[in-house]
């Protein structure tokens, strides 16, 4: 008589005696079945880690110090001319700043066109993506209004609820309340908490962290420019005094070095802080320059006789590029005074004409 087989020991078998080494494409156990919450999937999960190792960003921080003391103190020269000077110079480089900030997200609105929107509202009427108003929006916020830190859904201009109000405000300061709930509300709470982790760190570096966490984090078609927005104005709170000189650290006006940071933390704050660096040596030269050209200007225009001229000057100290109806709006002289005006700034070499035609016509400073 024929002995039965006996089962291999060392051969898993399944509840009805197939061999498991054959089910390899089913998945593997999950543990407890009643644990999952429903509607889970029953595919194992890859295991759940930070996108944002606070350790990591501090190392890289140490690494880049001597580049980030550069930074600072050109910052700090940034912030104090800017205290002292008129005040509408930091309007001037926040409409730069706006105006390559929309050239790096693909609107490519100019500064002209900026100019006009912001202060009267002119602009073209096939705007189907919105991007003046998001140029706009970037100008508005870089030139006043609350920092992020006193809320930021106040910042971002995002309703909430009073059950969230209060979460969300990494600053201390009370946030607004509002009606509704915003649908990426919970995506700003999310950043919030993740700038409680990194107060420790510089506030460029939390700037650099608040940037590319926006930018996984916002609604697609606006998380660029408020991820660029959001750190500029963040980065300002190393000033000595802030909300009174430098509103915001410049970060697009030396080309978009500051956002092509790539792979690890380390390698994505050196491109941060380097981009950083060569747009604020930028607005400093600018504003050197634009200095020498007020000098010149009110020298070779004390002859003119009237007020438009010195006007005319002081309104294209806080605009870089002034159209007749601008003027207008600015100064309070005629359109026909402005008009005259331009042409005779134009004639000594002060001013330039942009667009080299009859009508429509824009000037800028020959700096």
């Amino acid at each position: 008589m024929t002995r039965p087989l006996q089962p291999d020991p060392t051969v898993s078998l399944d509840d009805d005696g197939t061999d498991e080494a054959e089910l390899w494409f089913l998945p593997g156990p999950v543990g407890d079945e009643d644990a999952l919450p429903p509607g889970a999937s029953p595919l194992p999960t890859a295991p759940r880690q930070a996108l944002f190792d606070m350790a990591d960003w501090q190392a890289a921080q140490e690494h880049a110090s001597n580049e980030l003391a550069v930074l600072t103190q050109l910052f700090g020269e940034l912030d104090l001319r800017l205290r002292l000077e008129p005040e509408g110079l930091g309007q001037r480089l926040a409409l730069r700043e706006a105006a390559d900030l929309s050239w790096w997200v693909g609107d490519r609105i100019s500064v002209d066109r900026l100019s006009l929107w912001h202060r009267l509202r002119l602009g073209s009427t096939d705007d189907p993506d919105q991007a003046l108003p998001r140029a706009g929006w970037a100008l508005r916020r870089l030139s006043g209004g609350s920092s992020p830190s006193q809320g930021l859904a106040r910042f971002l201009e995002r309703t909430q609820t009073a059950e969230t109000a209060g979460r969300e405000n990494f600053g201390g300061a009370a946030a607004e309340l509002g009606a509704t709930l915003s649908p990426d509300l919970g995506a700003v709470e999310d950043l919030s908490h993740l700038m409680v982790d990194a107060a420790d760190l510089h506030p460029v570096t939390q700037a650099a962290i608040v940037f590319f966490a926006w930018r996984l984090l916002g609604a697609p078609h606006t998380r660029n420019m408020e991820a660029a927005v959001l750190a500029a104005r963040h980065a300002a709170q190393m000033a000595r005094r802030p909300g009174l000189g430098a509103l915001f650290l410049p970060l697009a006006q030396g080309g978009p070095g500051a956002f092509r940071g790539e792979g690890p933390p380390d390698r994505k704050f050196a491109s941060w802080v380097a981009g950083a660096t060569q747009a604020t040596l930028a607005a400093l030269l600018h504003l050197e320059r634009l200095e020498a050209w007020q000098v010149k200007a009110r020298s070779e225009s004390a002859d003119l006789s009237g007020r438009t001229p010195a006007l005319l000057i002081d309104c294209l100290t806080r605009w870089s590029h002034v159209s007749a109806s601008l003027a207008e709006a600015e100064t309070g002289a005629s359109r026909a005074s402005c008009q005259r005006n331009l042409d005779l700034l134009t004639a000594r070499g002060l001013l330039r004409e942009v667009t080299g035609q009859g009508r429509y016509r824009v000037w800028t400073a020959r700096l």
